[in-house]
């Protein structure tokens, strides 16, 4: 009896909501973008094709705001499930109110459009969930939504284009980035991968690691990559100690002015064996940075046509027109886990240290490759 008990108890636990990952903030972020997106929606519905198929169709609209506001990130919120998924409800809703048999009941006709629905989507990899309402409310809506005909498609793109462009435009002002593109930075035209997916797992293991799910996962590849290394970094960072940019970090620093000349760039590289030069005005706030490739980028012409007065027109050329402007900075207590990944995935050489917008120091791969020797002989000692 006790031990009947126990497993009802633990299924009706299953019931209880989970631990919430999201802040507050997030929460008032998502619900102002919903209610923005669907009074758009609906207001510019309303204009077009009249105010009662707008509200006929404003269901299935608003809990599609609901995936692109609150879940913008995951697999049944981007664009091609929000509109493949659309245009095939309507084509099939349209079907079931047309289609020719005579005595086909209505439960029947919203039994199978519903699972034409599902079948479909799946197939084109456009799975959403609003979409199975769609066929719902335009089979039960039959009456109002008869006037269209046909034309009933071009009013539910509609929903579906308003939807997307509110979602793309509000969620990446608020800092959210929508839709979702895994990057793919190739910095060297190579088909090698990128550094930080020569070791440990590969693109090939989460494909695997999602198909013996087994069951759908509302959750992109790119994401999933994502929080294993956070995962990582931070258990990482929690064996590595504090190691920080101001432990490691070059102090005394050369660097340059927006108005240096790139032959004065070109004495200070070859005395100071450096490869790059970080380009601060009078007040020491970071202007720029410089770089060998910057400068032979200048003189890109073929082999033999490198004409003199090309050359001395380079000489003289002051850095702040070639110089890489933004840069990417970091402050003296960023963790050196955060930095290999800015230094490995976007190519970079160096990073300026900042404090309080002034420049203090340099942390280059040298002195990452130092810090993390330094980690090794400790963890082996």
């Amino acid at each position: 009896m006790s031990g009947q008990l126990l497993t009802l108890s633990r299924f009706l636990f299953g019931w209880l909501p989970r631990t919430v990952q999201t802040r507050p903030g997030e929460w008032l972020r998502a619900a102002i973008g919903v209610a923005a997106a669907v009074a758009f929606t609906f207001w510019l519905s309303s204009l077009l094709y009249g105010s009662t198929t707008a509200m006929v169709l404003l269901g299935p609209a608003g809990a599609t705001a609901v995936l692109l506001f609150v879940v913008s990130s995951g697999a049944l919120a981007q664009p091609w499930p929000v509109l493949g998924s659309y245009l095939l409800a309507a084509l099939i809703g349209l079907a079931m109110l047309y289609l020719p048999v005579p005595d086909m009941t209505l439960g029947w006709r919203l039994v199978s459009g519903v699972s034409a629905v599902v079948l479909g989507m799946s197939v084109l990899r456009c799975l959403h969930p609003p979409a199975s309402a769609l066929v719902v409310v335009i089979v039960l809506a039959a009456d109002l939504l008869e006037p269209l005909g046909g034309w009933l498609v071009l009013p539910i793109m509609l929903n579906a284009c308003c939807l997307l462009f509110c979602a793309t435009l509000y969620n990446n002002l608020t800092g959210i980035r929508y839709p979702k593109q895994p990057p793919r930075v190739d910095l060297h035209h190579t088909r090698d991968a990128l550094p930080q997916q020569r070791v440990g797992f590969t693109d090939e293991d989460l494909d695997r690691a999602l198909e013996q799910f087994g069951g759908f996962v509302d959750i992109t590849r790119h994401d999933l990559e994502q929080i294993i290394r956070d995962t990582e970094s931070s258990a990482l960072r929690r064996k590595m100690g504090d190691i920080r940019a101001e432990q490691i970090m070059s102090r005394d620093i050369r660097t340059v002015g927006p108005d240096t000349t790139v032959m004065q760039a070109i004495r200070l590289f070859r005395h100071h064996h450096v490869k790059t030069l970080p380009v601060v005005d009078s007040a020491g706030a970071v202007q720029g940075i410089i770089s060998l490739s910057d400068l032979l980028a200048q003189l890109d012409l073929p082999l033999g046509r490198i004409l003199p007065t090309r050359i001395n027109l380079w000489r003289d050329q002051p850095l702040h027109k070639i110089m890489t402007a933004p840069v990417v900075t970091v402050d003296g207590h960023t963790h050196v886990v955060d930095m290999i990944p800015l230094m490995s995935s976007q190519g970079l050489h160096c990073l300026p240290v900042l404090d309080n917008g002034s420049l203090v120091g340099l942390v280059t791969q040298t002195d990452v490759i130092a810090a993390l020797h330094r980690d090794l002989v400790s963890h082996l000692a």
